[in-house]
């Protein structure tokens, strides 16, 4: 039978996983600054990885990956997402309940096979479908974009620094995106350093034109960086430069997202790491990551 304790495991894990760390604690003091920005965004989080881990163990999928927390971290997103784009009633949690189910069940598919991960893909489709669905079906139930901000801001680079890894789990808050951090950090000190690289290079970007400081005041350029930095780094400069690389190649996909007017979410971050580990086994001939 399986115990409260446990559960309560697989729930951190399932948390810290959407950061790459299989630590329970990892994941809780990334729920408390969930929480700590919003309470409403912190129970969706918990909704949404508990309904795609429970379908994944229905579904009878592999224990251990279940007890890692690999089928709870997309379904976490999923329902965080939920509250960020649609007004909180008994249909868009209905849909939450349905598209953190979804991306459980397309996260087996990507563990099914071995030449991608899925990273954050399942989340992706999932939301992008019910985004999708939403816009042709149920329109009224979409909250309207936020108005833009028509007076110019000055880049507060340390506002750019937290929220940028906040915005993993569309977080904007400081202390939030501190507390991932810190999260980071009493499971692995090399994941925390690249965090913090993840985070600052988008910031160096900010000479481009086109780039207003609103949206890097915002984290909207830092957050696929530092997912991007976590996958791909190590303690060899090799991997310095692939991260590099990775990071500025996503955050260039996030600029051309946004001016289409895309709802990326993590995508830039998910294509961004395929591409270079493509590279890499280019280069580098039985690379495995």
């Amino acid at each position: 039978m399986v115990s409260v304790y446990n559960s309560l495991l697989v729930l951190g894990r399932g948390i810290g996983q959407v950061m790459f760390q299989n630590n329970a604690l990892s994941g809780l003091l990334m729920l408390i600054g969930i929480f700590l920005n919003s309470w409403q965004m912190g129970i969706l989080a918990i909704s949404g990885n508990i309904i795609s881990t429970l379908t994944a163990y229905f579904s009878g999928y592999g224990r251990d990956d279940i007890k890692d927390g690999l089928y709870g971290f997309n379904g976490t997103l999923v329902g965080i997402a939920v509250g960020v784009f649609m007004e909180l009633s008994i249909g868009s949690l209905l849909l939450m309940a349905v598209a953190s189910c979804v991306s459980t069940w397309i996260s087996r598919l990507f563990n099914l096979q071995r030449s991608l991960p899925g990273f954050t893909a399942p989340f992706i489709l999932s939301v992008w479908g019910l985004l999708g669905f939403c816009t042709w079906i149920m329109p009224d139930i979409l909250l309207a974009s936020d108005a833009v901000n028509d007076i110019i801001q000055g880049i507060n680079y340390f506002q750019a620094f937290s929220f940028g890894i906040g915005q993993v789990m569309f977080q904007g808050n400081i202390w939030t995106g501190l507390l991932f951090l810190v999260g980071i950090l009493v499971n692995s000190r090399t994941a925390a350093f690249y965090t913090v690289i993840g985070a600052f290079l988008p910031i160096l970007l900010a000479v481009l034109p086109g780039i207003d400081a609103e949206t890097l005041n915002m984290g909207l350029m830092g957050y696929n960086g530092v997912l991007c930095a976590i996958a791909l780094g190590n303690r060899t400069l090799k991997s310095f430069v692939w991260v590099s690389c990775s990071v500025l190649l996503s955050t260039l996909l996030q600029i051309i997202g946004m001016n289409l007017e895309i709802t990326t979410l993590t995508a830039p971050f998910v294509v961004s790491v395929w591409v270079i580990m493509g590279i890499q086994k280019l280069v580098i001939p039985g690379t495995v990551k």
